[in-house]
């Protein structure tokens, strides 16, 4: 059903183009089975001890932690065991890689996808992915159409090699960026239309970017790091240095004792030169061009909720959970209003995982696929939920 609406809309977006691409004709349901701005991968992040007290069911918390409230009741869960259904991630900006794509070509679904997308863009968004340069890839305006397309097309590997992952979808979330993909993938929002939304948000980013020039890092700390003392500091320090409208702020909850901070360049040199003053033990650079998810975004805000307003947004078939508080959206009019919030907030991610994955003792976790560059989220998950990651798989473009 999911895969099947994704395809006829392509089909209708292919004649309304006058495109010459060809997509495959939708065979019957036994056969026929679609998201980074600002998220790492954290390849080299390795969890820490061992055995069975690190590998916690749903909550990684000392015992003793009150936790007042169950997440999982703001989830939508079908009544059937959960082992026979499946969550769809996207990954965001900071995952791309030139190369990206190139495995995937091998499916004739995989180069529909770029083909319609150098429709859309009135450039060859493919050969950008492949053969770089990296320097051009990693410019806003280009990696989020191209992150958003390659995690688009790696569905087409889900399809192929396990036909049933997408027909058994209940819900799906994406990391800032990859929260687009999914809601195209949702179905709550054409291909063609997502695509030059996208544009139209990397753009206007970009150039938010150059506005107030900034910058983003994951920091990693223990239970003394001091991470909303250093951000209120180097905020105070901006200004001692005149500069006007500064910002610093967590950018992306990641997980316990991981965030992205963003800021001002002069805010993220401040917290480089005194992380071990606030007990910051690792400060990383994320390879973006701005401070996304601060108010320093601002300036994007309004062109991105103009254009979604022209957009016919349809209420979605699946769950799809929003960056801005992890639940999932009500309605069509829920996205058009809640979206744009998301280029001025923080990714609420760890929270987005405990209201998907939380579950009581004893009981089953979905299938997770995390489709798209990089293998950053499944990497997350298994910080937040080791059971939940335990059946996770990647389908890495």
């Amino acid at each position: 059903m999911l895969f099947r609406a994704f395809h006829r809309k392509l089909h209708r977006t292919l004649r309304l183009l006058g495109t010459d691409a060809k997509l495959p004709p939708v065979v019957g349901t036994e056969k026929v089975k679609d998201l980074l701005e600002n998220a790492a991968t954290f390849d080299d992040i390795k969890p820490t001890g061992g055995g069975t007290d690190s590998e916690w069911a749903t909550l990684p918390y000392v015992a003793g932690t009150y936790i007042s409230r169950d997440q999982s009741k703001k989830a939508n869960r079908p009544k059937i065991d959960p082992r026979e259904t499946n969550v769809i991630l996207f990954p965001g900006q900071g995952t791309q890689y030139v190369g990206m794509g190139s495995k995937l070509l091998k499916y004739p679904g995989a180069r529909d996808i770029f083909a319609l997308a150098n429709e859309v863009l009135g450039y060859d968004l493919l050969k950008i992915c492949i053969e770089g340069p990296k320097s051009k890839l990693d410019q806003t305006k280009y990696c989020q159409p191209a992150v958003m397309v390659t995690s688009l097309a790696a569905l087409e590997q889900l399809r192929e090699e396990r036909p049933n992952a997408i027909e058994n979808c209940f819900a799906t979330a994406g990391f800032s960026l990859g929260e687009l993909t999914a809601l195209v993938f949702a179905g709550a929002i054409p291909f063609d239309k997502g695509l030059r939304l996208v544009q139209i948000r990397a753009e206007a980013m970009q150039l938010a970017s150059q506005q107030a020039k900034g910058a983003m890092a994951t920091v990693l700390f223990g239970a003394d790091g001091r991470i909303g003392e250093a951000c209120k500091e180097a905020l105070n320090w901006c200004i001692e240095k005149g500069i006007e409208g500064p910002d610093c702020r967590v950018a992306n909850y990641l997980y316990p004792g991981c965030k992205v901070l963003a800021g001002n360049e002069e805010a993220l040199r401040f917290l480089e030169a005194n992380a071990k003053r606030f007990n910051i033990r690792r400060i990383k650079r994320l390879p973006v061009s701005g401070a996304f998810h601060t108010e320093l975004m601002q300036p994007a805000v309004e062109p991105f909720a103009a254009a979604l307003k022209k957009i016919r947004v349809e209420d979605p078939i699946i769950s799809v959970h929003s960056n801005v508080d992890g639940k999932c959206y009500k309605s069509a009019g829920h996205i058009v209003g809640q979206l744009p919030k998301q280029i001025v907030r923080p990714v609420k991610w760890e929270q987005t995982l405990h209201i998907m994955y939380e579950r009581k003792q004893g009981e089953h976790f979905p299938r997770t696929f995390e489709c798209g560059p990089g293998r950053g989220l499944k990497a997350i998950l298994k910080q937040v939920n080791a059971k939940a990651w335990d059946t996770t798989l990647n389908v890495e473009a």
